[in-house]
């Protein structure tokens, strides 16, 4: 099956599914039903329009109804679906929109004080790009009453979705995924579930992340009821599970510990919540026995944009495999754990952990990345390291990918020490991932100063802004040495610097 002929069956299904859009610039609250007539409207404009099978569209919105409009379009006009996160700037997107060949571009007019006419225009030559699409008139002219006409017939196995990760490289990647991959993981998740016809869900997740982007297709492909914020507000996050009486969630610690504060602050009941899914970054054991104390069915996931789900805990597991393990292997997901060379380690020992299985991306857009990224097999190295405890649980120890993972976004430590050593001050550099009680982890610039040269956080700040660089990728910590830490070949001893805390660390 793929995308459209999934979201047509929930249509018929649950036309009067809910979705409920908790937005100050465009609050909604709908229907599945309206939501799919809109997007096939749309579609059937976009293939009149010239749209051929297999183009693509990119979408840079937040979590409105307008995201939704759009990824029905897509799948009705055959085309595969973009999801841009919108904090990038003009550097991320253009790279985006010039390495895909997006042919359209949806995007705000403003929000959360950018000018995306301006990043749009500041992004360079883009030679595919046919037309910008900001929320406005031209969106309301796409999505009008009019013709719906048959959708453009596309094979399950074909790219259906394209989702860019910053990963452990520079620029961004793009993850690929067919409708028959993306739809496999939403059934086998939703098999595990323990719900009932009263389920609803509310997503912190921004779609343009693969978390935010199964939220969304789980309401198009299923009808499960949704509720959305264009952006994180843990008070308003308890408030709506209160209202709605939400059943199911996921998010990182960061959301978490967010949504009980502002419970036990407000007086909020979040006890309609049967499961929530933590993960995406360090979960302290106790944000998990303060949620158990409160009766929250909370357990922990394992996956990434290239294999979402791998393994997941289940509400009728051990309170102790719920606290210290990432669960089990789900329906079809197979793991294995190798050395260096490939080859698989000794039981109960720890490896880089590779994974295979329905939902496992098709592969990178950049085919180069490829070679690298597999075994023979199909099998995805993930550059994680873990083991499987005796009765089948895992545990991750440690990381192989240089990422910092600050509220569930991985930042490349590469990308971001190529901006650092840009600057006039900065003799030598490195990031690496700080611990912080509300993001997880926060980038920390460790660097050695040129002679005579001084530096402080913000002036470190004010480099990345004129860089042009995401907000979330500045450094919030800034520790200057003598010298970095390196082994006898020259490479730099990251592990040394995250247990570093000197008294010349800087905090935001």
């Amino acid at each position: 099956m793929n995308f459209i002929e999934a979201i047509i069956a929930a249509a018929a299904r649950a036309p009067d599914a809910p979705l409920t859009i908790a937005s100050e610039q465009l609050p909604c609250t709908t229907t599945l039903g309206e939501v799919v007539a809109a997007g096939r409207r749309m579609g059937t404009r976009m293939t009149a329009g010239g749209f051929q099978r297999g183009d693509i569209v990119a979408c840079m919105l937040a979590n409105w109804r307008e995201w939704l409009v759009v990824a029905v379009a897509a799948a009705q006009a055959g085309a595969v679906m973009l999801p841009v996160v919108t904090i990038y700037g003009a550097k991320e997107l253009g790279f985006i929109l010039r390495q895909s060949g997006a042919k359209w571009l949806f995007t705000p007019d403003r929000f959360r004080n950018a000018d995306y006419v301006r990043v749009v225009a500041d992004c360079g030559d883009l030679p595919a790009l046919d037309r910008h699409i900001a929320i406005g008139p031209d969106f309301d002219a796409l999505e009008a009453d009019g013709p719906i006409g048959d959708p453009v017939a596309v094979d399950a196995n074909d790219l259906a979705l394209l989702v860019y990760t910053s990963g452990t490289t520079a620029d961004p990647k793009g993850v690929m995924h067919s409708a028959r991959g993306f739809i496999a993981e939403m059934e086998t998740m939703r098999a595990m579930r323990s719900g009932s016809d009263d389920d609803a869900v509310i997503s912190p997740w921004p779609p343009g992340h693969v978390a935010g982007a199964l939220s969304m297709y789980r309401f198009l492909c299923q009808g499960v009821p949704l509720i959305l914020m264009d952006q994180w507000d843990a008070t308003l996050a308890a408030q709506l599970i209160d209202r709605h009486k939400v059943t199911s969630s996921s998010g990182t610690p960061f959301h978490l510990s967010g949504m009980i504060a502002a419970a036990d602050a407000h007086g909020f009941d979040l006890r309609s919540l049967r499961q929530y899914l933590v993960g995406a970054a360090p979960v302290p054991p106790s944000l998990i026995e303060r949620c158990q104390a409160q009766g929250l069915a909370v357990y922990h996931c394992y996956g990434s944009s290239e294999h979402p789900t791998v393994t997941s805990g289940v509400v009728e597991d051990p309170i102790d495999k719920q606290l210290h393990t990432e669960g089990r292997a789900i329906a079809g997901s197979e793991m294995r754990f190798v050395d260096d060379d490939g080859n698989d380690v000794p039981g109960g020992e720890d490896g880089e952990i590779c994974t295979r299985g329905p939902e496992l991306f098709m592969g990178y857009l950049d085919p180069a990345l490829d070679e690298a990224a597999f075994l023979p097999g199909g099998w995805y190295r993930t550059g994680d390291i873990g083991r499987l405890d005796e009765a089948g649980y895992l545990l991750i120890t440690d990381r192989k990918k240089d990422i910092i993972i600050r509220g569930g976004e991985n930042i490349s430590s590469k990308e971001v020490e190529a901006v650092l050593l840009t600057h006039p001050a900065i003799a030598d550099a490195a990031a690496v991932a700080a611990p912080d009680d509300r993001m997880g982890e926060v980038v920390r610039a460790c660097v050695v100063l040129a002679p005579g040269a001084s530096l402080t956080l913000d002036a470190v700040r004010g480099h990345f802004v004129a860089a042009g660089i995401a907000k979330q990728k500045t450094p919030e910590r800034l520790t200057i040495l003598p010298e970095l830490p390196r082994n006898a070949s020259g490479k730099i001893l990251k592990h040394q610097l995250r247990m570093m805390n000197p008294p010349s660390t800087l905090s935001a």
